[in-house]
C-alpha cells in the first residue's frame, strides 16, 4: 500500500456496529447487513478517513474471532457478494479495506475441529491443532483436550507448523485477494504467531499485491522484530496507548515525552518505522471513558495526529461515544449504531469536526506525515516539540492548563512570521532563538514560519 504514512485509518467492528445476533445458528439465510455500512463510507470521506479496518468478517461463532469457514462472509453480516460490492463502492471512493486474519485460533464450529470432536483420534485433522491430548479431558465435556487461547476453550488454538494448516490459511487469504480484492490484513494476536507462517504470509499476499499492506497486533516486544523478521509492514503500537491517558489524568505530558523521545527521539528505536497509533479500539476502552478531564479530549487527539505514526479513529469516538471496559465482556465497547441515528449516544457531537480539521492539517503538512521528531520542552502541563521534514518546520505548543501559559523555547527557525494553523489570527514575529509562544487554556498550537 503506497504511501502509508499518508493515509487515516477508520476502524469498524461490524458484529457490533451493525447489531448483528450475539451468536450465529448457522442455519439462517444470510441477512445483508453490509449494505448499512454505505453510509458509513460517506462518513470516512467526510472525516478525511482513506483506510478502512474492518473485522473481523469471516464465518464465526459469536464474536467473529472464534472462525467457522474461512472463505465465508459471515452469514449476519451478508453473502460473499454483498461484501464484494461493499468493497467495489470503497475502492470507487479511494478507500482501501483492510480486514481482519484471525490465524492463532479458531472456534469450535470450525469445520476441521468438527471432524475432530466426532471422530476424535481417528479424525484426519487431528494435527491441525495445537496441544491435542487424547488422554484426557478438557472443561467443554470433551474426552480430549488441547491448547486454548488465554484458557478460553471455546477458542482452539491452530498448530501453525503443521503444513495443511499454513496451506488452508493461505489459500484463505488467495481467496479474499482475488475474489474480494482486499488491500491488506490485520494479524490478530501477532505477538504469538508463528514468525516463518508470517514471512511466508508476506511473501504470498506481495506476490498477489506488492502494495498490500500488513499490519500486526503486537501488544508487547521489540516493534522491530515483527517489521524485520516477520516481514510485516505495521505494528499496532501499545506503548503509545497507556502514556496517553497517564499524560493527561495525571497532568504531566512527561510521562508521554518519555515514550515519544525513546521511540521516535534522534536515537530512537522505531524511528524509521511506520507503527500504527490509537487511542482506542474494540478491545480496551473508549477515549471519553478513558479521560478523566473531557475537556481534554481536544488534545488528545491532538496529539494522535501530529505525532509520528498512521494514526487510527474507532467507530462512535469522533462523536465522544462512551465505553467501559468490564471483564471479559466488550460489548460497550462494540455498540450497534444506525449511521442516522449516530447522535444519540455522543457526549461530544462537536469533536468530529475538530478531528477533520486536524485530519486536513496533516494532509497538507508533510512534515506531520513524515517528519521527524524532536521534543523542545515538557514542563508538566505544556508541551512543545517539532515535526521536521526537509526544509518544513511545524512546533506543536500545548497546555493542559487551565489558564493561558507563556512559554520560552530555543529553536533556530530563522526570521519570519509564526502562524498557527488552527488560529487564522494568531501571529507572532521572530527575529531570534529564542521564541516566546502564549497558548490558550486547554489549547494546542501547530506553528509554521512564514517569511
Amino acid at each position: 500500500m503506497t504511501n502509508i504514512q499518508d493515509s487515516v485509518v477508520y476502524h469498524v467492528y461490524p458484529i457490533g456496529l451493525l447489531g448483528a445476533e450475539r451468536k450465529n445458528s448457522f442455519q439462517m439465510e444470510p441477512t445483508n447487513r453490509i449494505k448499512d455500512l454505505y453510509s458509513w463510507l460517506d462518513h470516512m470521506q467526510d472525516l478525511g478517513c482513506d483506510i478502512l479496518y474492518i473485522g473481523p468478517v469471516f464465518e464465526s461463532t459469536s464474536h467473529g474471532y472464534d472462525t467457522a469457514d474461512y472463505f465465508r462472509i459471515d452469514r449476519r453480516l451478508g453473502s460473499n457478494r454483498n461484501f464484494k460490492d461493499f468493497v467495489e463502492r470503497a475502492h470507487k471512493r479511494n478507500i482501501k479495506v483492510v480486514l481482519d486474519g484471525v490465524f492463532n485460533h479458531v472456534g469450535r464450529n470450525f469445520w476441521a475441529f468438527k471432524d475432530v470432536l466426532k471422530k476424535e483420534s481417528s479424525s484426519a485433522y487431528k494435527y491441525w491443532f495445537s496441544g491435542l491430548d487424547f488422554s484426557k479431558g478438557n472443561p467443554m465435556g470433551d474426552s480430549f483436550t488441547y491448547n486454548a487461547w488465554h484458557g478460553h476453550y471455546q477458542l482452539v488454538e491452530l498448530d501453525l507448523l503443521n503444513e495443511e494448516v499454513q496451506e488452508h490459511l493461505l489459500e484463505a487469504v488467495k481467496f479474499w485477494i482475488r475474489y474480494f480484492n482486499i488491500d491488506g490484513l490485520r494479524l490478530d494476536t501477532a505477538d504469538i504467531l508463528d514468525f516463518n507462517f508470517m514471512q511466508e504470509l508476506n511473501r504470498v499476499c506481495k506476490g498477489l499485491n506488492p502494495e498490500f499492506w500488513l499490519m500486526g497486533e503486537v501488544v508487547q516486544g521489540d516493534y522491530n522484530r515483527w517489521i524485520k523478521e516477520a516481514k510485516l509492514d505495521s505494528v499496532t503500537n501499545y506503548e503509545f496507548h497507556g502514556p496517553f491517558f497517564e499524560s493527561f489524568n495525571k497532568r504531566s505530558f512527561k510521562f508521554i515525552e518519555k515514550i515519544l523521545s525513546d521511540q521516535f527521539g534522534m536515537y530512537g528505536r522505531y524511528i524509521d518505522l511506520e507503527l500504527y497509533s490509537f487511542v482506542d479500539n474494540h478491545d480496551v476502552q473508549r477515549s471519553y471513558t478513558s479521560i478523566h478531564h473531557k475537556e481534554h479530549l481536544n488534545l488528545l487527539y491532538f496529539l494522535l495526529f501530529t505525532l509520528p505514526g498512521i494514526p487510527s479513529i474507532y467507530y462512535g469516538s469522533e462523536y465522544g461515544y462512551s465505553g467501559k471496559k468490564t471483564g471479559h465482556i466488550d460489548d460497550e465497547l462494540r455498540p450497534a449504531i444506525r449511521y442516522r441515528n449516530r447522535f444519540e449516544k455522543a457526549h461530544k457531537p462537536d469533536l468530529f469536526n475538530w478531528i477533520k480539521k486536524l485530519i486536513s492539517i496533516r494532509r497538507k503538512q508533510i512534515a506531520l506525515r513524515k517528519g521527524n521528531y524532536r521534543t523542545i520542552l515538557v514542563s508538566g502541563e505544556q508541551f512543545v516539540y517539532v515535526r521536521k521534514f526537509r526544509e518544513e518546520n511545524l512546533i506543536m505548543a500545548l497546555n493542559m492548563a487551565s489558564c493561558a501559559a507563556k512559554v520560552s523555547v530555543k529553536i533556530n527557525l530563522g526570521k519570519g512570521v509564526l502562524i498557527d494553523l488552527l488560529d487564522a489570527d494568531f501571529q507572532k514575529n521572530v527575529d531570534s532563538d529564542t521564541v516566546f509562544i502564549e497558548i490558550p487554556p486547554e489549547k494546542g498550537r501547530i506553528l509554521q514560519l512564514s517569511s
